[in-house]
């Protein structure tokens, strides 16, 4: 099914994205929409710099990093011409909660999610100006806006999963088990629609907010420099995993210095422990914020293996008709 322009409410395409899908053909351009059409949600947290004063411009930068976000969008970007499987994926990219790695982690892995057939939603989340539960609201109201209007998409509603690297792994292991906390609600008739994500895919993630492999740029611009311990509990996601968290596949590198893997290697305990389905791959080169960069081992196969995983899935086969 072809997006729809009109049935749309258009904001300004981001600058990154005219270079998005040079070599693809795609079914329609990317479309942008904001997330609270109603107005942004004005919970923060209470020593975030949103409680104190009006936020600073929204800026993006050379490298495509976007900071001081105020207005949280969705970019849909179509899977290529012929391909489209109706399996929908919401990227969240990292950048500790501070800014967003647009680019490396976001209209890259949409450049390649397209080839596979799949829809592509980029979230571009708020940050640390507005801390817990902002974030969290964006990514669960960003699977009830797409799970709501999945016919108009055109993707399944079965088959709505989660893609983030870093801090944006973070974010969507917070969907992936805190989809029906309150923290994530705001009032809005949308909050009656599902926000558990189908599948998670976490890329270096970071995961505990406690203990030595707690990354503490990421703790600090989302809790603040004194959270509770009940706070740090409640997004040490290893400790939130519950039955019904989603299949979950784990990419992390030994030499990842910043976030390191016992991240993903406590995530992936508790998934097990919990009985989901899960597979975790650690590579031995390579650091943090890889990306989908070349010259790192096997480390740089890693989209080779979340393809293997999705096809072993079905999700990169267009269902019966």
């Amino acid at each position: 099914m072809h997006l729809q322009r009109r049935l749309f409410t258009l904001m300004p395409l981001t600058p990154l994205l005219p270079a998005l899908l040079p070599n693809i053909a795609t079914a329609t351009a990317p479309v942008v929409l904001p997330l609270w059409p109603e107005g942004v949600p004005p919970a923060v947290r209470p020593d975030a710099p949103a409680a104190r004063a009006a936020l600073p411009p929204e800026q993006v930068d050379a490298a495509g990093a976007i900071r001081h976000v105020a207005v949280p969008t969705l970019t849909v970007v179509p899977p290529a011409v012929d391909r489209a499987n109706g399996t929908a994926v919401i990227v969240c990219p990292g950048g500790g909660y501070s800014y967003l790695s647009m680019n490396r982690e976001g209209t890259q892995y949409a450049a390649w999610l397209s080839t596979l057939g799949i829809t592509t939603f980029l979230l571009k989340s708020r940050l640390q100006d507005w801390g817990h539960p902002a974030p969290l609201q964006d990514v669960l109201r960003a699977l009830r806006l797409v799970r709501s209007r999945a016919a108009e998409f055109g993707v399944d509603p079965t088959r709505i999963g989660v893609l983030g690297s870093s801090a944006g792994g973070h974010l969507a292991a917070s969907a992936s088990t805190l989809f029906d906390h309150p923290d994530g609600r705001t009032g809005s008739p949308l909050d009656t629609v599902n926000a558990r994500p189908d599948f998670a895919v976490l890329v270096y993630p970071v995961i505990t907010m406690t203990g030595p492999a707690t990354h503490a740029g990421s703790r600090r611009a989302l809790l603040g420099d004194s959270p509770s311990p009940a706070l740090q509990a409640l997004m040490s996601l290893e400790q939130q995993v519950s039955a019904m968290t989603p299949p979950t596949l784990l990419l992390h590198t030994q030499g990842d210095k910043t976030v390191p893997p016992d991240n993903s290697l406590l995530y992936f305990q508790a998934l097990t422990r919990a009985g989901v389905p899960a597979e975790l791959h650690v590579f031995e080169q390579g650091g943090h914020g890889i990306g989908m960069r070349e010259g790192l081992g096997t480390a740089s196969a890693w989209p080779r293996r979340v393809e293997e995983w999705l096809g072993q899935r079905g999700l990169l086969t267009a269902p019966p008709r």
